[in-house]
């Protein structure tokens, strides 16, 4: 079945029938802070064709605008000119732009209809901060809320400092020759090629899905998705890109950033323990787990997924919590690697001197070195 789909006056076509899961991601770091090339990040990607069927790929790069490493960096797509003039006006009132300009494309025979791609670096104006009192990041967070939400045909898809998301309907490759990753160098990639099953296959709803520097590629279905959405409404968020990923992106910029939990903390809430399994623990373990799931109980990420997560501090992968995707984590010298494959890995690190599974419900965390 084939339906057309009007969201914010953004119209697209995709086709409705369900499709087994597969999705396929891959990501590493550079713990020393060094900076490599995105094509790497693309060959990884290439090994996993199958697991996509090209309604949507993507990327996010951190360390990639060293120039601009003190602005916000939205990336924006609009649907039309209008949309962007009236999207520009908003972000006058409330931001100072150091500058704005398209994002550089290479046209690409399989990457067709592209709406229009402009990025923006910038910082919140002063004289707005201080009417609403908030901190830089929860003012550029309801900004770009008022954006998805308001803005006829507008879409921030990467709102964070020193990084960016790049996404497209596409086989993930495809996407990055589109977006010329080659030309960036980050110290971390995550990338996504996505085999949708139950939402729509459009370019906003690819991955990574972005809030500030948290960025998240995701292989799964989360069944918990109306809760996960309604939770995050009471504290300001909005889901308005059409996919169930984009509730994890909110809740790591809520759990860790909003509420301080330790990342290792703020996965216990999302893939938190089943009640039989607390049941099992004594003393203090038990009653932090208790509390945790009676007190983010609207948090708690139900059915099986398969996470990376982007930060400018580090990388993170995350499993459900019977592990019902796969991840493979793998290590050689200041670099750490997470992928649905492990053959993903190999493409760009051939002899890893340590490779694993990550336990379910147990994150794997790779962080900056200190000073790096």
């Amino acid at each position: 079945m084939s339906l057309e789909v009007s969201d914010n006056s953004m119209k697209w076509r995709f086709d409705f029938s369900r499709i087994p899961s597969a999705c396929g991601l891959s990501g590493f770091i550079n713990r020393d802070g060094n900076r490599v090339g995105g094509e790497v990040i693309i060959e990884s990607m290439r090994v996993m064709n199958e697991r996509g069927n090209g309604l949507g790929g993507g990327f996010a790069g951190y360390g990639i605008y060293p120039e601009y490493a003190e602005d916000y960096a939205l990336h924006i797509m609009f649907e039309s000119q209008e949309g962007k003039l009236a999207c520009e006006a908003l972000l006058k009132e409330n931001v100072n732009v150091e500058k704005m300009e398209e994002i550089p494309t290479e046209p690409n025979e399989r990457i067709v209809n592209p709406p229009i791609l402009w990025r923006y670096f910038c910082k919140p104006r002063a004289e707005k901060l201080n009417e609403t009192g908030k901190s830089e990041d929860d003012f550029i967070v309801d900004l770009v809320m008022q954006i998805n939400t308001d803005v006829p045909g507008s879409f921030v898809f990467s709102s964070g400092k020193n990084m960016g998301v790049f996404k497209a309907v596409g086989f993930a490759e495809d996407v990055g020759d589109f977006y010329r990753l080659g030309e960036y160098k980050g110290y971390a990639w995550i990338g996504h090629t996505r085999f949708p099953t139950n939402t729509p296959g459009w370019w906003g709803g690819a991955h990574p899905f972005n809030i500030l520097d948290w960025s998240v590629v995701h292989n799964g279905e989360i069944s918990s998705y109306g809760t996960n959405k309604r939770y995050l409404e009471m504290f300001g968020y909005r889901c308005t890109l059409l996919t169930d990923t984009e509730v994890m992106a909110y809740l790591f910029d809520l759990l860790i950033r909003k509420h301080r939990l330790p990342i290792e903390i703020a996965c216990s809430v999302m893939a938190a323990p089943f009640w039989k399994d607390i049941d099992r623990t004594n003393g203090d373990e038990r009653k932090l787990y208790e509390s945790l799931r009676s007190v983010y109980a609207g948090a708690l990420v139900n059915g099986p997924f398969a996470v990376i997560v982007g930060f400018s501090r580090g990388l993170m992968g995350l499993n459900d919590r019977i592990k019902l995707r796969p991840l493979v984590a793998a290590e050689k010298n200041e670099y750490i690697y997470i992928s649905s494959e492990e053959a993903a890995i190999r493409e760009i690190c051939p002899k890893p001197e340590r490779i694993w599974a990550p336990r379910a419900g147990k994150p794997v965390i790779a962080l900056l070195r200190d000073g790096a």
